[in-house]
């Protein structure tokens, strides 16, 4: 039977069906040739992405401008607030809509939860999730899946450690209801007590079959998992900095605490100090990998939304 997918935006990764994650990874491993020798195909000659970042980002929109340049199209916008008429006083409804006369699709970030459903309900063209404040990043689910499957070979029967800001980490939130799609996985909740994971995301959780518990150390559960899932502090996040402080650093992932171990180290990055630098030089560091991976994933991501929804 031929797949499809069926969605036309990509808002949360809560609409997306086991079928659909597999339709995107298997295209991204299509193109993974195209993205690894930096060639141009024609596949978006002539189209245009609209990157609205209202909040910074490096990985994110670099490899969505990378993922559109390698189909030969063309990316436009903006990369903060400051940047754009925002700035003047103009309402996102106003930037959305002219973004949808420039553009092929949008591609949305912002400090904010639900902006970019929002735009969605405006727009005729597909809009993108690049992030929204401490909700949702359903793209990096995306690459994170794609690289669990790429290094271990499956994403079922997996034992998996969520490590650092669960509370704020919208990665850490996508990735643990993309989860819920697999077959006998089990999740580690590591994370201070004031960064414990929402209860609205356990609730999803536990309509499921996933079993999670939630621990404090990393050292009672490390021998029991094949993914550690490294997140920052994210000191952006806090009102008090003293709050900030006072949990900085609480996870720290190191070249000997790793050693004699079966598994692999992931971190959406930017990092801080949450894994040294002696493990970037061992067989346990998978996230430069996966950093690189968002190149292909975006890819498929932009060739299947463009391609099934044109202009």
């Amino acid at each position: 039977m031929v797949k499809i997918f069926k969605l036309k935006n990509i808002i949360s990764i809560k609409d997306f069906e086991r079928e659909d994650i597999e339709y995107i990874l298997d295209e991204a491993s299509k193109l993974e040739d195209i993205a690894q020798s930096k060639a141009i195909s024609d596949e978006l000659k002539g189209k245009v992405l609209g990157l609205m970042f209202f909040e910074p980002s490096t990985r994110t929109r670099i490899s969505f401008e990378t993922a559109m340049k390698r189909f030969n199209g063309q990316c436009i916008g903006f990369a903060s607030s400051d940047s754009s008429s925002v700035s003047k006083g103009e309402s996102i409804a106003d930037t959305a809509k002219m973004f949808e006369a420039y553009s092929d699709a949008l591609v949305i970030r912002h400090e904010l939860e639900g902006v970019s459903k929002f735009i969605s309900d405006l727009v005729d063209v597909p809009v993108i999730n690049a992030g929204d404040g401490a909700g949702q990043h359903p793209t990096q689910t995306l690459l994170d899946l794609y690289t669990i499957r790429d290094e271990i070979g499956s994403i079922d029967n997996l034992n998996i450690a969520l490590i650092g800001d669960l509370k704020f980490g919208r990665t850490v939130h996508s990735l643990a209801q993309s989860l819920t799609l697999f077959n006998n996985v089990k999740i580690y909740l590591v994370s201070p007590p004031e960064l414990r994971m929402p209860q609205e995301i356990l609730h999803d959780l536990n309509k499921t079959n996933v079993e999670y518990v939630e621990v404090d150390n990393i050292e009672d559960i490390i021998d029991d998992v094949d993914v550690l899932y490294v997140t920052r502090i994210q000191k952006e996040r806090f009102v008090d900095i003293d709050d900030y402080l006072k949990i900085k650093g609480a996870y720290i992932i190191n070249k000997k605490m790793l050693e004699g171990k079966d598994l692999i180290v992931m971190h959406p990055l930017p990092r801080i100090d949450e894994i040294a630098g002696d493990v970037d030089d061992t067989k346990y560091n998978k996230y430069f990998k996966q950093a690189a991976n968002a190149v292909p994933v975006r890819m498929a991501i932009l060739k299947t939304l463009i391609k099934n929804n044109p202009k």
